[in-house]
């Protein structure tokens, strides 16, 4: 149940890290995500600092660098690099007061340099030089209120109330900061007895503002925050809950914080408002975190919606973007950090793209790589259910797609009509013999994700199906299986199963398209759109050729499935002579000697040949040497090339040459199994009037008059 009070992030390559600090449980970063398969797992965590943790922020251009704190604006630069920390808070001056510390301290890095710091207690500091030296850059900046004047529950409490003043962050401090990105001498702060005082010469001297419409006079200024698009422009968030008022307020300005409007808007009346960020791209695309969750606006504020899919009713403490990834991620107070991947489709949420039959949006350049498993095995392996995993975004292309309508079969279009049809106390007729009939062979309608690479071949099909809204669907970046299909489930736990899971696709430039299938009639409902799938350099000994390490998997797979195909088809053939062995038995003729003695040859002839494509089970009982097995060398050939991405080696081409060669005569001996020895043998069987056995065609019957 991990409570963070706010979230920062770095520009890490390829995966940012996430940054916070928790109640109790000190300051911390970890991945975003990991090119582990099993998940992301606590020890993936470190410690930045100790105590209470609160705001942290990580310099933009050197991830090393970290600046956390804890209670009562204890501030360090953290070096991830050496685990080593150096205490850089700022101290009172001779003959200065002590300064004012809320719990909480608002830390900004600038924007426009990445070793000039800014950071409050009841006055503001700023350094140029990462911490090293402190100037005050302006006078207190709250109310200056005798907190031991005011009323708490309805009275003015003595000084031995129990906990009034201890463990309790002193009254008349500074909470929230912002530093323009389009202006450097632009500063906003907020503090929790309710001003927000601006500056447009960095300091040197500030406005006061301290009343807003519609918001109780001393309200929490959780936080403030510039606008990235407008110089003018800045966003507010009060929050009164500690007066017993849990009402959101939200604000905006539009003339550098002197007058202020709500865009509280349509949030729900419960729910105190803690943060606010605003999208890199679209100006209107505003997000919102509150007691009970997060919303979102595409209109700046004129209306809110709530973002669920995964996300539980929960305070979102602090929002944070990654621009590069265009994700959204959260602090929560009490369920640990989530992050929503790209969620650039938000952008394109207008009301011309939702009057569309369906709308593709742009695709985020993929990372294209092999998980690893360092538990040995997918999800917790042996470290018992006890064992934390978090949630891995792995090497997978988001396709997001809006579809207006849902996409209903006949049988639910009936439905519909009979639904409405008794809310109108009509009848409900029985449909007619043509239209259930054409309900009965309807295949239900599906979406089909068609995938191609730069040469316009098809590389991969997703179907799924349609479902109105915003959705998302992933692909794999891998071909689709080329082993036999098997439809079967397995009867016990497989941790490696993956029915359809072939080998990675090279990097390089794609194209996906949406169509529809109704009626099994496809039609395409949305423009392609392009991507380019990127690698990580994180191997020793790379390919030097992704394109033909890519050929040489394809066709060592190929050759699987080929031997796949015909090991299924000898347990099919076997499976027949079963049945032909019990039908000679059944067949109301003579013993036929002939008949028998081709069922055995045939019988033997399988054998044989799965010996030499399977394996040798007598020589195996008896440990004698044999040469591997087709099946064998191909299945030991897929099983060192398929989580790689280095340059086969020359064991595996060999063993590749050899695997041809010696496959062919065997494909040769069951083609010639199949298309005469079988054959015939069911023509002579279905001749004797033995009974049906599989994949032979009965006789016409000749019945007496």
């Amino acid at each position: 149940m991990t409570q963070f009070y706010k979230v920062a992030l770095d520009n890490a390559e390829p995966f940012y890290n996430v940054y916070g600090g928790t109640q109790d449980n000190f300051s911390l970063g970890g991945p975003s995500r990991s090119i582990s398969g099993n998940g992301i797992a606590n020890e993936e965590w470190w410690i930045t600092h100790g105590g209470d943790g609160f705001e942290t922020q990580v310099d933009q251009t050197n991830a090393n660098i970290i600046y956390a704190q804890s209670q009562y604006g204890v501030l360090v630069r953290y070096d991830k690099s050496s685990g080593e920390e150096v205490g850089i808070q700022p101290q009172p001056g001779k003959n200065e007061n002590a300064y004012r510390w809320n719990w909480d301290a608002p830390l900004v890095i600038s924007n426009y340099d990445n070793k000039r710091l800014y950071f409050a207690a009841n006055k503001v500091f700023r350094s140029d030089d990462q911490g090293n030296s402190w100037k005050v850059i302006s006078d207190d900046l709250t109310q200056q209120i005798n907190r031991n004047e005011l009323n708490v529950m309805g009275r003015v409490w003595g000084i031995d109330a129990v906990m009034k003043n201890g463990s309790t962050s002193p009254y008349g401090t500074i909470v929230a900061m912002d530093e323009s990105p389009k202006n450097e001498n632009l500063l906003y702060v907020g503090t929790d007895d309710g001003l927000i005082q601006v500056t447009e010469n960095g300091g040197d001297s500030w406005t006061r503002i301290s009343s807003f419409p519609g918001v109780p006079s001393r309200t929490y200024v959780n936080m403030v925050l510039a606008s990235q698009h407008d110089v003018n422009v800045v966003f507010a968030c009060f929050n009164n809950h500690k007066n017993g008022d849990f009402k959101p307020y939200v604000f905006k300005s539009t003339d550098k914080g002197r007058t202020w409007r709500s865009i509280t808007s349509n949030l729900p009346a419960r729910g105190s408002s803690y943060s606010i960020a605003q999208d890199h791209v679209d100006p209107n695309l505003l997000f919102v975190g509150t007691e009970f969750g997060v919303f979102v606006s595409n209109d700046g504020g004129g209306k809110w919606k709530q973002m669920k899919a995964g996300v539980p009713t929960i305070a979102v403490r602090d929002l944070a973007i990654q621009r590069r990834e265009n994700d959204l991620v959260l602090g929560t107070f009490g369920r640990g950090f989530y992050v929503l991947d790209d969620y650039s489709a938000l952008r394109n949420t207008s009301e011309s793209t939702l009057a569309k039959e369906a709308e593709l949006f742009d695709v985020r350049d993929p990372y294209l790589y092999e998980h690893s498993y360092p538990l040995g095995l997918p999800g917790v392996a042996f470290q018992g259910d006890s064992y934390y995993q978090g949630d891995n975004l792995g090497p997978v292309a988001m396709f997001t797609y809006y579809l207006k309508d849902d996409i209903k079969s006949l049988k639910e279009q009936r439905r519909e009509r009979e639904k409405e049809a008794k809310k109108e106390g009509q009848d409900t007729p029985y449909p007619s013999y043509e239209a259930l009939k054409a309900e009965r062979e309807e295949k239900a309608p599906q979406l089909l994700f068609t995938v191609s690479n730069s040469d316009g071949n098809v590389v991969r099909k997703i179907m799924t199906k349609p479902s109105k809204g915003l959705n998302r669907v992933t692909w794999d970046l891998r071909y689709t299986d080329t082993d036999p299909i098997n439809l079967s489930k397995p009867s016990f736990y497989n941790p490696w199963a993956d029915s359809d899971k072939g080998i990675l696709v090279s990097p390089g430039d794609y194209t996906v398209t949406l169509s529809k299938i109704v009626l099994d009639n496809v039609t395409q409902i949305a423009e392609p759109v392009s991507f380019t799938i990127k690698t990580i350099d994180n191997r020793s000994l790379p390919a030097t050729d992704r394109v033909a390490l890519n050929e040489f998997n394809r066709k060592v797979l190929k050759l699987s499935g080929s031997v796949g195909a015909a090991q299924q088809t000898l347990r099919e053939i076997s499976n027949q002579v079963k049945h032909i062995n019990d039908a000679l038995v059944r067949a109301e003729v003579q013993h036929d000697g002939e008949l028998v003695a081709n069922a055995r040859k045939l019988e033997k002839t399988v054998a044989g040949i799965d010996t030499k494509l399977s394996w040798d089970g007598v020589a195996g009982t008896l440990d004698m040497g044999r040469p591997p097995s087709v099946g064998n060398r191909v299945g030991m050939l897929v099983y060192q090339l398929f989580a790689s991405t280095s340059d086969p080696t020359q064991t595996n081409r060999d063993s590749y040459a050899i695997a041809v060669e010696e496959f062919k005569p065997i494909l040769e001996s069951l083609q010639k199994l199949v298309n005469e020895d079988l054959k015939s043998l069911q023509d002579q069987l279905m001749e004797s009037g033995a009974p049906y056995t599989p994949y032979s065609l009965p006789n016409v019957p000749q019945f007496e008059d």
